[in-house]
C-alpha cells in the first residue's frame, strides 16, 4: 500500500495547502480505503485508530509535513535558489532586525489580498514553518527533523481534543 497508494497521494501534494476540506475530502478517503484494506476492516468501521496503528498521518498532516520539510531545505541552504527566492526571513526584513523576533527561526508569509493567494509555496510554507515549535526548527539533521516532525504532526492529528 505504501508503495502504491501513498506515494500517489504524496506526490506533489503541495499543491494542495490550504485547499478548502471538501476538495481534499477525497484524498482522505483514497487513504481510509487503503487504511481498511490493510488493516481487513469493514466499509462502516472507523478507520481513525486504523491510521494511527499504520503510522499514517491523515492527508491535511502529509501537506503540512511537505511544506515544512521544502522550508527546512530552505533553512539549511539545501534547496535550490528558485525555492530560498519564494521565501524571506524575518530576521533578513530591515525594519524588524532590532526586535525579538529578528532572532527567531521565522519566515515571514507573503501577503495577500485574496483567500486564493494563501495557496501559493510563499505563503503557506512559511505559514507551516511558523506553526513549529523552535525546538523542532533549530535542528540541524534532515533524518531527526523529518522524525522530530513527523511525530509533532501525528500528535496533532491524534490527540482527543
Amino acid at each position: 500500500m505504501s508503495a502504491f497508494v501513498l506515494t500517489r497521494l504524496d506526490y506533489c501534494n503541495v499543491v494542495f495547502a490550504n485547499l478548502p476540506a471538501a476538495t481534499i475530502a477525497p484524498l482522505q478517503r483514497a487513504q481510509n480505503a487503503a487504511a481498511r484494506l490493510v488493516k481487513g476492516l469493514g466499509p462502516r468501521d472507523h478507520v481513525s485508530s486504523a491510521l494511527r496503528d499504520l503510522h499514517w498521518l491523515p492527508i491535511q498532516q502529509r501537506i503540512i509535513y511537505k511544506l515544512c520539510v521544502l522550508m527546512y531545505q530552505i533553512h539549511t541552504g539545501r534547496s535550490p535558489s528558485y525555492m530560498s527566492s519564494l521565501v524571506i526571513a524575518t530576521a533578513d526584513i530591515s525594519s524588524r532586525s532590532g526586535l525579538r523576533s529578528a532572532s527567531t527561526n521565522r519566515y515571514e508569509p507573503h501577503t495577500t489580498r485574496l483567500k486564493f493567494g494563501e495557496r501559493c509555496f510563499s505563503h503557506a510554507g512559511p505559514k507551516a514553518w511558523n506553526t513549529l515549535p523552535a525546538d523542532i526548527q533549530d535542528l540541524t539533521d534532515e533524518t531527526s527533523f523529518k522524525r522530530r516532525l513527523k511525530t509533532f504532526l501525528f500528535q496533532q492529528a491524534y490527540t482527543v481534543q
